[in-house]
């Protein structure tokens, strides 16, 4: 900038800073922010009382009272930093972030402020209290630093009902588990008579199962993390009655609201292992950003199945590996009886990718099927009453059914293990 426009630039803020000071009393804070584009290195505060002091020397003072704009509110950074400490008190963190919420007086007087002195150099209310808040929040607390994108601790101070919300990132940690029982869900599954509330037909737990993966895998994470509520995400899910083995099924367990973030996984490994009565393991285990949940779940994987079943009549050998080859290819499959009563009524088309099977005996067979997600093994033996098509039973002109079902491999390129 030549010397020309810079003279030119400090006749017009000076002029600006004069009208902003003459329209009613003003703290040096929302003085110096209307200016806040000017200068490096400078606090609104300190814009504020240079353009104070310059002014006083050309005999232009300012009112006195509290400020029309903020009421005061950045005098009172101190207690809101200290609000926040005290609300924080006992948890780990690294980063963190402030957001405000302001009153409607608040809303209008900044706007009005913006649309009276449109000096082109304002930096907004927002903006500049919740820097000072979080310069004035680390000053006391003695760590963190902000962070825009997922910090852990993010607070928002609710001006309009003077108070302080604390929000907590979760912890997201990925794995992979064994389900070496059948029995029991994946997820904690609510009482089908209360919904979860409890009553006599659950014993008053609110579960229709005693226990599930999801519990059995976050019980230690929850005592370390000092947290009270956890989600797993699976890649997929198995049925109640099957088990889940080989290489393990995908997922992120999601701590909620941790106090503790830094877990020692091997540990906590050991402690799921041990501690689940030989019903669950998990392997794998790593810590992994928040996304990698919408990865799993929606990550459409290769599945490996092991099936014994039953037929209602003599099979031989050869009529066995014809039907199995037959079905190789494209399955439509209306979604199942079984759980047409929670699912959407729709004709799914799924690939069947290898079927090979050995008689155990004329009338009991185990097989491997390889398939894509969300393939109904179940069904494509059985046929559903003609629901799935073409299917097992179809093929072989015999009723058929799947006695015992595990999954022994989960498998996309996509997980972070891959």
């Amino acid at each position: 900038m030549s010397t020309k426009n810079q003279e030119q630039q400090g006749k017009e803020v000076i002029k600006g800073a004069a009208t902003i000071l003459r329209a009613g009393p003003i703290c040096d804070d929302c003085l110096g922010r209307a200016f806040a584009k000017l200068g490096h290195g400078f606090s609104n505060r300190q814009r504020g009382e240079a353009l104070r002091t310059l002014l006083s020397m050309l005999e232009v003072d300012g009112k006195l009272g509290t400020c029309w704009i903020c009421d005061g509110l950045f005098g009172r950074v101190e207690d809101w930093a200290a609000r926040a400490v005290a609300a924080s008190k006992g948890i780990e963190f690294e980063s963190y972030l402030f957001g405000v919420k302001l009153s409607p007086r608040l809303s209008q007087m900044e706007a009005f402020f913006n649309e009276r002195f449109p000096t082109g150099l304002t930096e907004s209310l927002k903006h500049a209290f919740n820097r000072e808040v979080g310069k004035a929040f680390e000053a006391k607390s003695g760590h963190g630093t902000v962070e825009l994108t997922n910090p852990h601790l993010s607070f928002i101070i609710d001006l309009a009902q003077s108070k302080i919300e604390l929000r907590i990132l979760s912890l997201y940690i990925y794995g992979r588990y064994l389900k070496l029982v059948r029995g029991i869900p994946q997820t904690r599954w609510p009482c089908r008579h209360c919904r979860g509330e409890g009553c006599k037909a659950c014993g008053f737990t609110g579960k229709q199962y005693p226990e599930s993966v999801e519990e059995l895998v976050a019980a230690p994470f929850l005592v370390a993390a000092g947290a009270s509520e956890s989600h797993l995400h699976g890649a997929g899910r198995e049925d109640i009655d099957a088990r889940m083995l080989g290489t393990g099924r995908p997922f992120v367990l999601e701590v909620v609201s941790p106090r503790s973030r830094c877990l020692d996984l091997p540990s906590l490994q050991e402690a799921v292992n041990t501690g689940s009565s030989e019903k669950v393991e998990v392997s794998e285990l790593h810590f992994v950003p928040r996304e990698t949940v919408a990865l799993v779940k929606e990550t459409h994987a290769k599945k490996t199945y092991r099936a014994l079943v039953a037929f209602e009549k003599d099979i031989f050998p050869e009529t066995l590996t014809k039907a199995l080859d037959s079905l190789i290819g494209t399955i439509k499959q209306r979604t199942p009886q079984r759980v047409s009563h929670r699912r959407a009524d729709l004709v799914r088309e799924r690939c069947l990718l290898e079927a090979k099977g050995n008689l155990l005996s004329p009338r009991q067979a185990e097989l491997k099927l390889c398939g894509e997600g969300g393939l109904y093994i179940k069904e494509l033996v059985s046929g559903d009453n003609g629901r799935t098509l073409p299917s097992l039973a179809a093929r072989l002109g015999v009723a058929s059914r799947v006695v015992e079902l595990d999954v022994i491999d989960v498998t996309s390129e996509s997980f972070p293990d891959s």
